[in-house]
């Protein structure tokens, strides 16, 4: 395990492989373990970072206001210090948020961008929007975290032959420090970046399931917003699609990154005590 300290957390994080830098950003109320469908893949032709944001996995729990500009700005310390120009950022849900965070901040340590189940705003556009929010909000912090997860588990895998998946939501969920999980959610409600995704120029991915938390139409309207950004809707999908349909996530990120890989091979220095 590997540790670097920024900004007061301890955060932890994964170093494996060689070749160019993928680094992976989990969601909201995960951690690393968000990827362990992708890490293994990526490793036979990439260097794999992946990074438990604060708050959540092995990384501090600071008791602290979080947000989705202080995320990113781990992320970018994290990059620092290993010593890397650039980075193959793939985010899902708040970890795609945090992408877009970073883009529009440090959009120069971005080779490029994945996107996935996951926009650049989170604000009420409607009563709906707005009871919605509020109903997460309220709901977050009235259950038990082993609530929310059974409710989650049945959400995210509802299909009979998913039951492994819905029972690794259960187990996994309670683990998370209700302190840091709400204030967590705090960040992304009212967060929004919209209006800055011109600053975005790098390659950008956007994945979406055809049955994720919000439709197609969406990422639709942004990935129009976004100067170099192309759209790729897996089916049969719900907002876990990187654990729900692995080897077709896994397919489309492959032929991404290949598409978008430098004609001559970054050269890049390893931190010699990273494993």
């Amino acid at each position: 395990m590997s540790y670097f300290e920024h900004a007061g957390c301890q955060l932890h994080y994964e170093d494996r492989g060689h070749g160019e830098a993928v680094l992976l950003v989990h969601g909201l109320g995960s951690s690393i373990q968000d990827w362990e469908f992708q890490i293994p893949h990526l490793l036979q032709k990439h260097r794999v970072l992946a990074i438990d944001l604060r708050g959540h996995g092995r990384s501090g729990k600071p008791r602290e206001r979080y947000s989705m500009a202080g995320f990113a700005a781990d992320v970018a310390a994290l990059i620092e210090h290993l010593g890397l120009s650039q980075v193959h950022l793939v985010g899902i849900s708040m970890g795609g948020m945090v992408g877009f965070q970073l883009g529009v901040d440090r959009p120069q340590l971005l080779r490029s961008l994945t996107i996935v189940n996951s926009g650049p705003e989170v604000r009420a556009k409607s009563a709906g929007d707005w009871w919605m929010l509020a109903k997460r909000w309220s709901l977050s912090r009235l259950l038990s975290m082993d609530a929310i997860a059974k409710g989650l588990a049945r959400v995210l895998f509802p299909r009979p032959e998913q039951a492994e998946l819905r029972a690794k939501v259960e187990q996994r969920w309670p683990q998370n420090d209700k302190h840091a999980y709400l204030s967590s959610l705090d960040a992304i409600i009212g967060w929004s970046v919209r209006e800055r995704l011109p600053a975005i120029t790098c390659p950008t991915l956007v994945v979406t399931a055809d049955r994720d938390y919000t439709p197609v139409a969406l990422k639709e309207a942004y990935v129009r917003e976004l100067p170099d950004a192309r759209l790729v809707v897996i089916e049969r999908s719900r907002h876990a699609t990187p654990m729900d349909q692995p080897e077709r996530f896994n397919a489309v990120l492959d032929e991404f990154l290949a598409q978008v890989a430098p004609s001559q091979p970054q050269q890049e220095n390893k931190d010699p005590q990273s494993c």
